[in-house]
């Protein structure tokens, strides 16, 4: 692509008046990109996640110390220039298991996502599309799922489990998936009546293929706005599994099982438990601040 070429690309882009489907995505995505710019607080929640993940891949190259090993001669020894955040009750040093503690906490809430969001999205669009008994089957186990508190839910499930990290995932994702039915049968009762849905029904499209190719993909914005806003819970609810002893087994360096390590440390070695802890609160906020700038980005009612 020529250098005049490009500038006449970037300048239709810029003065929205795009020649093709493409550039018309790239126009949206960069007046999304001004909306969530202007907001300080979704920009510092995206470079809370951004740092999230780069903690997460380069863990083994950011890490100054092997997260399990251990040093019994240098139990609870307090931050210093060599052991940031200290050390724990086995030496261990407690920067280095914070940072490979990411990788869980990337696990999990990729995880639970990809599991609990397209099952309510697809329960929920088949509900609000079809409607009659499938819509009040649906709906009625969506209701009772809504009735228990999810962590208690949770609880249940990871009982009947087992405890470990895998079935602690399984029992967030299995008590998660209602909020998304609720939100995608709630657009799919706006849209299922419009001219462009009735278009493609007198055109010879199944229900089937109506819901799964052209409903489903025009729920997925708000779909996105509330699986980053579910993060937070998410992450939170995996932090009490494992300080109830129920998610991620020691030693490993998850930041619940890390709190609950520190909790009989308060006062000879705070800093076991507070790093952790400020870990957990910084990326729950991270990713609330996130979920807030990507409602008014896909906020169709937003103009620039």
């Amino acid at each position: 692509m020529s250098e005049a070429t490009a500038t006449t690309l970037w300048g239709r882009i810029r003065s929205d008046v795009p020649a093709s489907s493409r550039e018309a995505r790239l126009t949206r995505l960069y007046f999304g990109w001004r909306r969530l710019a202007r907001s300080s607080a979704a920009l510092a929640g995206l470079a809370i996640i951004a740092l999230l993940l780069l903690l997460a891949i380069f863990a083994p190259f950011i890490a100054p110390f092997d997260p399990y090993a251990q040093e019994l001669s240098a139990q609870l020894r307090p931050p210093s220039t060599i052991n940031l955040f200290g050390t724990d009750e086995f030496g261990r040093d407690v920067f280095s298991r914070v940072i490979y503690g990411s990788r869980y906490t990337l696990y999990i809430v990729v995880l639970v996502a990809v599991i609990a969001a397209p099952i309510g999205l697809i329960i929920g669009a088949a509900s609000g599309f079809l409607g009659g008994w499938v819509d009040t089957v649906f709906m009625r186990l969506t209701d009772i799922a809504l009735a228990f508190p999810r962590l208690i839910l949770a609880l249940a499930f990871v009982t009947a489990f087992g405890p470990g990290l895998n079935n602690a995932i399984l029992a967030i994702a299995v008590t998660g998936w209602p909020p998304y039915v609720r939100i995608a049968r709630a657009e799919t009762l706006s849209i299922r009546k419009s001219d462009y849905i009735a278009a493609i029904q007198l055109m010879g499209a199944s229900r089937l293929r109506i819901i799964l190719f052209h409903i489903i993909p025009l729920c997925f914005p708000s779909l996105l706005v509330r699986a980053t806003l579910d993060m937070a819970g998410v992450i939170l609810i995996a932090a009490g599994l494992g300080f109830l002893g129920l998610g991620a087994q020691p030693p490993s360096a998850e930041w619940g099982v890390m709190l609950s390590n520190g909790k009989d440390y308060l006062l000879s070695g705070w800093w076991v438990a507070t790093f952790p802890g400020i870990a957990i609160f910084l990326v729950s906020m991270g990713f609330n601040l996130l979920g807030d700038g990507l409602r008014d980005v896909l906020d169709p009612r937003q103009e620039d």
